[in-house]
This record gives C-alpha cells, structure tokens and sequence, in this order.
C-alpha cells in the first residue's frame, strides 16, 4: 500500500523527472556496448537512478575505452 501523498503531492513526479533520464541514458549506453546483463538489471532493477549512475560513469566508460583501443 502506497501512502497517499505519494499519489496527491508532486513527490512521484519529483522521483519520475529524477530517474527517467538517467535511467533512458543508461539503457542506452549499454545497448549500444552490447552489455546485455547490465541492460536486463538497469531495466528491472529501480534504485532511484543511484545503479544508473554508477553505471553511467564508471562502467560504461570502460567498454567505451576499449573499444577505442582496438
């Protein structure tokens, strides 16, 4: 049962406008790296953007470094 000043205040909204975008850019980086686990557990997994952003980050950027390298 959610409160229900979750539901009547801009408090979800407030959640939604934070994780969306992360969550969009995050899904999209790891398709484009091929990273099919990553992209599974940022697409179930809801942590309130914090998973996004260490992936966006830290993990991504790894990949992307070695793709360049080849």
């Amino acid at each position: 049962m959610t409160p229900d000043f979750l539901l009547s205040s801009p408090f979800l909204f407030l959640i939604l406008a934070w994780t969306l975008p992360w969550k969009g850019v995050a899904l999209w980086k790891a398709a484009n790296n091929r990273q099919k686990g990553w992209f599974i557990a940022l697409l179930i997994v809801n942590t309130l953007a914090i998973l996004e952003i260490i992936y966006i980050f830290y993990f991504s950027k790894k990949k992307a470094e070695t793709i360049e390298k080849i």
